[in-house]
């Protein structure tokens, strides 16, 4: 039996790991501090319980179930929180967590939902074990077929009619992400599960790994399902979830599946069209100056680079570095700069209280922005105030 144990504090990890291992010594528990930690551990072995923690940073816990339930379906999960944290253990609930642990979590309750959901596993395991030997050996094949047929190599005798007989009609898509070593482990398994459980959703089909940046979905949509109540979920769930710039290239409806090769390839040569295309360049232009006109006139407002990124419907690292690019300057410091000036502007009215004016430029500390006023002018608010009265007497 394989637990997995997600929790950002060490002390509750290795609390629940002493717990579980003193009751139940064969079984092999495994540690994660965060969700890219977990992700790893699922992808190197098949997990029957995860216990997690809801709020971690980054990817949070009900995150982290949403993007691991296709690859591991059939994982228990037992989700961690505080009392003020209650409703997020709801929602965990209403995804399909079998129960939740109120911190501090107390060792009876621990054991018993572990003997509980041991029991289980093993009941199901008999039940359907050889059934899931075999979905498994003809889903490996299908896409193993597939990846063949969409990387143009030969089929060999290999026969093609049920891939025809259960996709009479097909949509393609295309993921592909800008290579990070750091993190294309993650992204791939994000966009992996993401797309295969929106594909579920709509219709039927599945998701394949065609080079290491690059995933590829097949799917045949329900009947009055259009092709965009999938790709604006996608397009969603991966500006959310995904650190790296990714694009994404739809095709079809397509009838032969014997084409699936001449499709792909099309894809892939489309998106570099669009990237040495002069319009790439207008269209990223364009999108810097929505921005900016957002930020202007809303530059009293909470103002994340996360926030407006998503105006301009952006990955917000893709965002940051395009921000800069054309504009020579980092989000952050643009947004501070803008804010300061407009500062200098209201300071020049005597009626106006510090407190007045940080609130009217986007702060509700006064301390914070006599900080940030001085680290930018070398001068307080005051003192700018006072020179000012100077320099017009």
């Amino acid at each position: 039996m394989h637990i997995l144990i997600t929790d950002d504090e060490s002390y509750i990890r290795e609390g629940i790991k002493r717990t579980i291992e003193s009751v139940f010594p064969n079984y092999h528990v495994h540690l994660a501090s965060s969700a890219e930690e977990a992700v790893l551990m699922m992808s190197q072995h098949r997990i029957d319980i995860i216990l997690t923690d809801i709020l971690m940073p980054g990817i949070n816990g009900l995150e982290l179930m949403r993007i691991s339930r296709h690859s591991q379906p059939q994982a228990k999960w037992i989700v961690i929180s505080a009392h003020s944290e209650f409703s997020y253990a709801q929602q965990a609930l209403h995804l399909g967590a079998r129960d939740y642990l109120l911190k501090p979590i107390g060792k009876k309750k621990l054991v018993e939902l572990m003997e509980s959901l041991t029991i289980e596993i093993r009941q199901e395991r008999v039940v359907s074990k050889g059934e899931e030997a075999l979905k498994d050996g003809l889903n490996y094949l299908r896409e193993a077929v597939f990846q063949r047929l969409a990387a143009g190599l030969s089929m060999g005798k290999i026969s093609l009619d049920t891939f025809i007989a259960d996709y009479p009609e097909f949509h393609l898509l295309l993921v592909k992400m800008e290579q990070d070593e750091h993190s294309t482990h993650l992204e791939h398994f994000i966009v992996e599960n993401v797309l295969n459980e929106l594909i579920d959703q709509s219709g039927q089909g599945f998701v394949v790994s065609f080079d290491r940046n690059s995933l590829l979905g097949l799917v045949t949509l329900h009947a009055h399902v259009q092709i965009e109540h999938l790709l604006e979920p996608l397009q969603g769930h991966l500006h959310k979830y995904l650190k790296v710039p990714f694009s994404t290239r739809h095709s079809g409806p397509h009838h032969e599946i014997e084409h699936v090769a001449v499709e792909v390839n099309r894809l892939r040569e489309e998106k570099i069209q669009q990237m040495d295309a002069s319009e790439e360049g207008s269209s990223s232009d364009q999108a810097i100056q929505v921005a900016l006109q957002y930020i202007r006139a809303h530059f009293n407002e909470e103002l994340s680079l996360e926030k407006v990124a998503a105006v301009v419907f952006l990955n917000p690292i893709y965002f940051s570095q395009l921000f800069k690019q054309k504009t020579g300057q980092g989000y952050k410091d643009y947004v501070i700069c803008l804010r300061m000036e407009q500062a200098k502007v209201l300071l020049h009215n005597p009626k106006l209280k510090l407190a007045d004016i940080a609130e009217q430029i986007g702060y509700t500390n006064v301390g914070h922005f006599t900080q940030v006023f001085r680290k930018k002018f070398m001068v307080t608010p005051t003192e700018y105030r006072m020179q000012e009265k100077i320099l017009n007497t």
